[in-house]
């Protein structure tokens, strides 16, 4: 099974994720590069994932310079000047979970070829250690939060509204309210206190999990809400009325407002933006290193997914959640979040899964394509799972990378279409499993 993921390397603290994976992926990295940014989230294994991940650079020789309790753009800002970053999260997982991701100077996170580098020479275990009077030094980075408002501040305007935020007790605490603050709002905070138990919600920014926000929000008659990840690379929002603005939502949004030419979404986006947009739309791979990729291959205005997943290549190419909020804040000093929300189409989606015996993957998912291509569509696109575009809705059917499922989401434009998709896409992969 590969190391890394879509997005770096994660699994449960001390069984998958354990201090000597994280050394041998630090000396993998440190083989690489001569100076090396490293920072950690507000989960309690990240001290000890850190000092782990440090060592091993330092034993290939690599400089270590330590931004210590950081948010992931903030970490990726930090990594400008060095030849790497490399970032202490599990992200959105759980609390028992750790991970390592890591990044390029440019802020786009390690592609696949230099993932599969990394993982080459954890697997072989052939390391390129330094002698005694060769290995890196360790040094502490103290302006790295002030650097990254700093850049952001460069890209946005004044806005003077009231924004309840919710750091998910996580690194945003010291920087997403600073950064509004400085825009003129006045600032309202939730789970603001690091924790990584995560005592005021789970770390995932989900509808459910943000209930005190949207309460917040209504009883402050706050004009919005925002809503961090563990690390703060992904944010979601309540409008003035304490609806949720979810993933399609905010990428119509923010599509429609930064993309001209060209825009960078994942295959599981909702035709809304087809529909809101005159751009170019290129589509690829789940997963944020696949969006920074294409948005800088085809230099894209702006790229997203629906999991709170914002690029914005004029800054960077790493997904910044801080940034995000303070242009969506921007957004909503011109016209309240309610209205504008108003204007954006939300179509019947369907949502399914069956489970499938891993061991016959490759087998079914070669089943699964020959059946698909024979389904009268507009365009069928195979490289994550299988999406087919009809004229009227579209359907997504792919094996889950987290669990042994095969998972198939439909969208059309009204409720009867939407199930006959559905209905459509069930039966296929049925017979697909037998």
């Amino acid at each position: 099974m590969p190391l890394f993921g879509s997005s770096g390397v994660r699994g449960i603290v001390n069984r998958e994720m354990t201090p000597e994976l994280a050394c041998a992926i630090g000396m993998a990295v440190g083989s690489l590069a001569d100076r090396a940014a490293v920072g950690t989230d507000s989960r309690t294994s990240g001290p000890m994932m850190e000092a782990a991940f440090s060592s091993g650079l330092m034993a290939a020789g690599c400089d270590v310079y330590s931004a210590g309790l950081v948010t992931t753009p903030t970490l990726a800002e930090a990594a400008r000047d060095m030849c790497a970053g490399g970032m202490i999260t599990a992200s959105h997982n759980p609390p028992e979970y750790a991970g390592v991701k890591l990044w390029n100077p440019d802020g786009m996170g390690f592609d696949v070829e230099q993932s599969k580098q990394v993982e080459k020479v954890v697997s072989s275990r052939k390391f390129k250690v330094k002698p005694w009077d060769a290995v890196g030094t360790r040094h502490v980075l103290v302006d790295a939060v002030d650097r990254h408002i700093e850049r952001i501040m460069r890209g946005v305007g004044h806005a003077k509204l009231k924004v309840v935020v919710d750091c998910a007790n996580g690194p945003a605490y010291n920087i997403t309210p600073l950064v509004l603050q400085r825009m003129g709002c006045r600032v309202i905070t939730l789970n603001a206190n690091p924790d990584g138990r995560f005592p005021g919600r789970p770390p995932e920014p989900v509808e459910e999990n943000l209930t005190d926000l949207r309460n917040t929000v209504i009883s402050t008659k706050a004009d919005l809400g925002v809503a961090h990840d563990g690390d703060a690379d992904r944010m979601v929002a309540v409008d003035d009325k304490g609806a949720f603005l979810g993933g399609d939502q905010l990428l119509a949004l923010f599509a429609r407002k930064y993309a001209k030419k060209r825009l960078v979404v994942t295959v599981d986006a909702s035709m809304a933006i087809d529909d809101l947009v005159n751009a170019k739309v290129t589509r690829v791979r789940v997963g944020d290193v696949f969006v920074s990729e294409a948005v800088k291959r085809t230099r894209a205005d702006f790229g997203g997914e629906p999991s709170g997943t914002w690029i914005f290549p004029d800054q960077t190419y790493c997904p910044d959640g801080i940034l995000a909020a303070a242009r969506l804040v921007e957004i909503a000093s011109k016209k309240k979040l309610s209205e504008l929300r108003k204007k954006i189409p939300v179509y019947p989606t369907l949502r399914s899964a069956v489970p499938f015996d891993p061991s016959r993957k490759a087998e079914i998912l070669k089943r699964l394509e020959k059946e698909l291509r024979a389904i009268d569509s507009e365009e069928l696109l195979t490289m994550d799972g299988f999406r087919l575009q009809f004229t009227d809705g579209w359907a997504l059917v792919r094996p889950s990378g987290t669990e042994p499922k095969i998972r198939m989401l439909a969208e059309a434009r009204n409720d009867k279409r939407a199930k006959d998709i559905m209905s459509m896409m069930s039966r296929t992969v049925k017979r697909c499993l037998k």
